[in-house]
């Protein structure tokens, strides 16, 4: 059975925190669900009483570049794939949540956006086997990897033109107890459906994902991997809303300014 948990903030007495969200309901937690923590009060959703919040809040954000072979066909004009995994980090000052804004740095001619899958690590990490590797799964959401697409071409790496402020959206929420392996990932500029592909077009799958990333750094519960975009991305302008929308999580909408 699938469960969300969010993150959100009390306008009533404007405290944050975590919770499991139900139908009509949330159950307040005492900390992170992937931590061990007790269920608090229950309180019913009306009005506009609680704001979604960014769902984690992850020591490092692990995304991964060239993920989907169709993507690299589109944007390198390869045919091969690569042989391991690329990845890069963005800081976690890039997160924010859904309904915020994405903002458009000076220094960039041109914004892209990106829809991904998000996994949520639920346990620490290190080294783990290929069989071995789902166990440090906590759950999935999903992410927009904005990119300042010219300044990385400029710079010839990545972490400026993906580590600005407001550059990893993140959310609604946080699903457990689903099935990754074929999941539809959409990026949707404005109601027209931009990015559409399957998770099952991953190159590098999420089980490999993890083991070989554990290999080099260790996992922490609430580290958050960006597995990869489908094709077609394309710039953004200011007042443009772009939604990253993957198939029994939900939809992740931002506006850019």
């Amino acid at each position: 059975m699938s469960i969300k948990y969010i993150r959100y903030r009390d306008k009533l007495d404007n405290s944050v925190g975590f919770a499991r969200l139900g139908t009509d309901d949330l159950t307040k937690l005492s900390g992170p669900p992937w931590a061990k923590t007790e269920e608090q009060s229950t309180e019913p959703l009306t009005g506009d009483r609680f704001e979604l919040l960014a769902p984690v809040q992850p020591s490092k954000i692990i995304c991964i570049g060239l993920n989907y072979h169709a993507h690299v066909k589109a944007s390198y004009s390869a045919d091969e794939a690569p042989e391991r995994p690329l990845i890069f980090l963005k800081p976690p000052s890039s997160i924010i949540g859904p309904g915020d804004l994405i903002h458009h740095p000076k220094e960039s001619e041109r914004v892209d956006y990106e829809a991904e899958l998000g996994v949520v690590i639920g346990q620490a990490t290190k080294n783990c086997l290929l069989d071995e590797a789902m166990d440090a799964v906590f759950g999935y959401t999903c992410v927009n990897d904005v990119t300042a697409r010219d300044l990385q071409k400029k710079d010839g790496q990545w972490s400026r033109a993906k580590g600005y402020d407001t550059f990893c959206p993140v959310g609604p929420w946080i699903i457990t107890g689903i099935d990754y392996s074929d999941l539809l990932v959409e990026g949707v500029l404005n109601g027209e459906v931009k990015q559409s592909g399957s998770t099952a077009q991953m190159i590098f799958p999420i089980p490999f994902l993890i083991s070989y990333l554990s290999g080099i750094m260790t996992l922490m519960p609430g580290d958050l991997i960006s597995t990869g975009t489908p094709a077609g991305i394309a710039p953004m302008v200011s007042g443009d809303v772009i939604e990253v929308r993957v198939s029994q999580i939900g939809t992740l909408r931002n506006s850019i300014a």
